[in-house]
């Protein structure tokens, strides 16, 4: 355990360069189809490599730049994410995909911003659970609050259709209060009225609705709305122990609908097989660990909130990506962190892998477990 927090960045940043890697093979691999519709094979691996360099200079930033600039600047951050929300639902600037609002188009980019958000909501909540720790006021400071503040762009959100984002910053937010402190008599309920909410828009919904039943019975549907979790399904089969081997798999050929983005995930287990599909879960596990270890030793109560939140914000990410290809839960649209082509996602989260490596830096020493240390690992692990 003590090399594991000596080292814990450095794992990291290991586990993250092999999805990198992993990500602009299989996009190579999988997006045979670019010559067809875009003129170029090599359409969207140029596009990736443009974003990996956006989402490299995102983690430089993120890395070189105090943690604590984040706790002073919250507000700033969360109100541009406002605006960028209400700007999906304005003319000519949102864009309509697939029946969603989700996208902005700003001429020189096509940018997501939910992705913003979902940055902007983790610092607001670090800020809020360091300053308010202890407070006298507990239920309304510690819960009515913050919770009232997070809900104007979770409402945005779920209005723009975007039920998976939607789901994963209401996962996020109970974990981060969970973990600052916040009763589970206050968050138990709301939890489950906020899935609730999710799933009655989504039964309200047809395309959404028809997503449920094609989840519930994959069979039924599986030449319409369940097609895709079908065919990534046969993906799988196909590929067994080892896979078919890089660039022999079938199912990029138009079978199986966003192979390189949301169910690149299938493409490798039928590429490269279930060895590599479990060397990809134990990446993520490892980013879980090592940014969890991080978020522990840092400086103050803000630095884990914050590092904590971060990592959640990636493998709870990855957890939904490969439960629904894996057919493990409903069709909710998320891209692979790391791996998916798609350029606002991989900014954000190798941005937060920057931040994580600031924590890092600014953390204290471990040539023993420092009563700082000690009060961290009683905040992460009090309830267990």
């Amino acid at each position: 355990m003590r090399f594991l927090h000596r080292h814990s960045v450095h794992i990291l940043l290991i586990a993250v360069f092999g999805l990198l890697v992993l990500g602009i093979v299989m996009l190579f691999s999988t997006s045979a189809f670019a010559q067809d519709s875009h003129g170029d094979t090599y359409y969207f691996v140029k596009r990736q490599f443009v974003w990996l360099g956006i989402g490299m200079f995102c983690c430089l930033a993120g890395a070189l730049i105090d943690y604590h600039w984040w706790e002073k600047t919250w507000a700033v951050w969360l109100g541009i994410s406002l605006l960028l929300l209400v700007l999906c639902f304005i003319p000519n600037i949102g864009m309509k995909i697939n029946g969603s609002w989700r996208w902005i188009n700003l001429r020189i980019l096509v940018l997501q911003p939910s992705e913003i958000t979902k940055l902007a909501l983790v610092f607001f909540l670090a800020w809020w659970f360091s300053r308010f720790e202890n407070h006298p006021k507990r239920l309304l400071m510690e819960f009515v609050a913050p919770a009232a503040v997070v809900s104007i762009p979770i409402v945005l959100i779920a209005k723009e259709v975007d039920l998976g984002t939607t789901f994963l910053i209401l996962i996020t937010i109970f974990l981060i209060m969970y973990v600052a402190g916040v009763s589970l008599r206050w968050l138990i309920p709301v939890a489950v009225g906020g899935l609730g909410s999710i799933l009655f828009i989504a039964l309200h919904m047809h395309e959404r609705a028809n997503r449920l039943l094609a989840f519930l019975h994959p069979e039924q549907y599986r030449l319409s709305e369940g097609l895709q979790q079908w065919q990534a399904l046969i993906a799988f089969g196909s590929g067994g122990l080892q896979g078919l081997g890089l660039g022999e798999g079938r199912q990029k050929y138009l079978y199986l609908p966003y192979a390189h983005t949301d169910f690149i995930f299938a493409m490798i287990g039928e590429e490269l097989g279930l060895v590599a599909t479990l060397a990809v879960v134990f990446s993520y596990l490892l980013i879980c660990l090592c940014g969890s270890l991080t978020s522990i030793n840092a400086q103050d109560r803000f630095g884990t909130l914050l590092g904590y939140g971060l990592t959640m914000l990636v493998t709870i990410q990855a957890i939904i990506n490969i439960g629904v290809t894996l057919s493990l839960l409903p069709n909710k649209g998320m891209p692979l962190p790391f791996i998916s082509y798609g350029g606002s996602n991989l900014s954000v989260c190798l941005f937060a892998v920057g931040i994580l490596i600031n924590i890092h830096r600014m953390g204290r020493p471990l040539d023993r477990i420092s009563p700082h240390l000690q009060v961290g690992i009683n905040m992460l692990t009090k309830r267990i």
